[in-house]
């Protein structure tokens, strides 16, 4: 099995486990049966969860919504990737402790944490824009520059995120 990728229990887990172990195959590879909208990252060092949830809403102007939560403390941020045009791109927003109900531009700004690109590599080792929901999840993300923006935010001291994460996060369950 890949150094920082574990099957959790679940109907698949221990056919996967099964199957990786008789046939040599990567537990990772078996990320491509999970559809994005239930996958569940995690970065190297174990200090961040980054989990998709589906948006259940046709009309959306996301593709993709997630939370991100600081293990082993209460910080849990939000998140949205959105696509763009000119160039296409899947561009995320992260927020912490935004305000309720009616909020201004600058309200916004203030609790955003990272904005950026979002990618996904699949398990040939190809990046890509990170695809919508109903797609096969992505066995790594790359979010650019998310730990240095996550060191500068509101997020960052005491009681909450104290390790600034990897910019990649390896695939590590589909939620049920």
């Amino acid at each position: 099995m890949s150094a920082g990728i574990r099957i959790t229990g679940g109907r698949k887990g221990v056919a996967a486990i099964a199957a990786a172990a008789f046939f040599g195959v990567p537990v990772a590879t078996f990320g491509a049966a999970c559809k994005q909208e239930q996958a569940v990252y995690v970065d190297r060092d174990a200090a961040y969860e980054l989990r998709f949830t589906p948006l259940n809403s046709p009309s959306a102007a996301a593709s993709n919504q997630f939370k991100v939560s600081v293990l082993r403390t209460a910080v849990v941020m939000e998140g949205y990737v959105m696509p763009s045009e000119d160039p296409v791109r899947a561009i995320g927003i992260l927020m912490f402790n935004c305000p309720e109900g009616d909020v201004t531009g600058a309200d916004l700004n203030a609790c955003t944490v990272w904005q950026g690109a979002v990618y996904g590599v699949d398990g040939e080792g190809e990046m890509d824009n990170l695809q919508p929901e109903g797609a096969a999840a992505a066995e790594k993300l790359v979010l650019p520059g998310l730990g240095p923006a996550i060191r500068e935010s509101s997020a960052w001291g005491e009681g909450k995120a104290s390790v600034a994460p990897w910019d990649v996060l390896v695939f590590k369950e589909c939620a049920t």
